[in-house]
């Protein structure tokens, strides 16, 4: 399938061995598109108010800042551009370039947000119900922007203690119930002074675009560290991002509303109406690949999620802290209660929930609800949107992948 189509066109920062500086690019099939060429050979002349080449930056935050108007009319200039053939002196293949994070990040949080996955995770800690106030604000923690990393960098099994569940002894040990957690990551543009608040009706236009993204999580680490802070190293080793940002423009068609329907009316400010109300159609599924073989652990749907990224966002400002132009945010972990053809839950978005005798996976490893990801593990993750009517894959988000190399011995 076509990830990367005309009506995509998603937003990457790409470098080359003949040309080694960050630049912008978007891409297009097989190729990259570099636009800070095209902009020094005048391609974008004819946008009057683009006076200034934002596609020379090493992120895509200038851009993201401009109106939305000016946005559109770059992305239109492009599209004509590839019909007509101008854009060929700037086509560069995909499999040459290097990628890199596509904007600048300050702010990280991370939500919780999918009732399949916290109804499994409640049942996995032995806890008697869900805490009454996930039902009346969407959950979320905020992460280190340091985690962040593109897709392809590894990650190094972590250190962190906890304890041994024969003997109880605490300890500074490695890792050993590693885990991925399949979300997608929201991008914001517009920023919005501290002090201010954001009406729910117009959250969307603070919305860059969406990108897949894999909040590597220490299950042993989390259990010792979570009470009563939350969550620290054991979300903190790596946050793996696909390296392109599919606009909330390409993504217009494919708005739905949500098939979770939330159990008691949200508060007023976090209650949305009209196209605010909507979330994105948008097919997410996470594989394992381990010694020579390919195991799909997950297939699922961000329509799913309890919690729509427009409530979050809503909830993400509500208090005045502001947002700024690069931030991010985790929709939490895309469960979902989707079956396969066997009648088992396909849709569990890690492997935590694996560990659940009515969750097992015949199709996965026969001990991954014990052994989560092993030294050699690589999770791929992908997604994409198909039309409404015929099926049909139009626009993807390429990759999101990550391996997992040995723990580095302690000092």
């Amino acid at each position: 399938m076509d990830a990367f189509t005309i009506d995509n066109l998603p937003y990457g920062v790409i470098s080359t061995e003949g040309n080694p500086r960050k630049r912008c690019a978007v891409a297009y099939q097989q190729f990259a598109i570099d636009l800070d060429l095209l902009y020094r050979h005048d391609f974008f002349l004819p946008i009057p108010n683009l006076n200034v080449n934002v596609f020379a930056n090493d992120s895509w935050n200038a851009f993201a800042a401009l109106p939305v108007d000016l946005r559109a009319s770059v992305r239109a200039r492009i599209r004509s551009g590839i019909l007509n053939d101008a854009v060929n002196e700037a086509l560069i293949l995909l499999s040459s370039v290097q990628n890199h994070l596509p904007m600048h990040t300050r702010n990280f949080s991370d939500f919780y947000c999918s009732l399949e996955h916290a109804k499994n995770c409640t049942e996995v800690m032995n806890l008697k119900q869900m805490a009454s106030n996930w039902f009346f604000i969407p959950s979320v923690y905020n992460g280190r922007t340091s985690s962040l990393a593109v897709s392809g960098t590894p990650i190094t099994r972590p250190y962190g203690m906890y304890a041994e569940p024969q003997t109880g002894a605490v300890s500074f040990q490695p890792e050993s119930k590693l885990d991925f957690e399949l979300e997608m990551g929201v991008w914001l543009s517009t920023p919005l002074p501290r002090g201010e608040r954001l009406d729910i009706a117009k959250a969307s236009e603070h919305v860059f675009g969406f990108t897949l993204l894999n909040d590597w999580s220490s299950r042993q680490i989390q259990g010792f560290e979570m009470p009563p802070l939350g969550c620290f190293h054991s979300k903190g080793s790596l946050t793996s991002i696909s390296p392109w940002i599919v606009s909330t423009e390409a993504l217009e068609p494919f708005k739905c509303m949500r098939t979770t329907q939330q159990d008691r009316l949200p508060v007023p400010h976090l209650r949305p109406q009209g196209d605010a109300a909507l979330t994105y159609d948008i097919e997410v599924s996470a594989k394992l690949l381990r010694d020579g073989k390919s195991y799909t652990l997950c297939e699922s749907n961000l329509n799913t999620l309890y919690w729509t990224p427009i409530q979050q966002l809503t909830h993400l400002a509500s208090a005045g802290e502001g947002l700024s132009t690069g931030d991010v945010f985790g929709t939490g972990t895309i469960s979902s209660s989707a079956t396969n053809s066997d009648g088992e839950k396909i849709g569990l978005g890690c492997l935590i929930e694996r560990s659940l005798p009515r969750t097992r996976l015949k199709s996965a490893p026969s001990d991954i609800q014990d052994t989560f990801l092993k030294d050699g593990d690589e999770v791929v993750m992908e997604g994409w949107c198909r039309d409404k009517m015929t099926g049909k894959v139009m626009l993807g988000f390429g990759e999101c992948r990550g391996k997992v190399l040995p723990a580095v011995s302690a000092v």
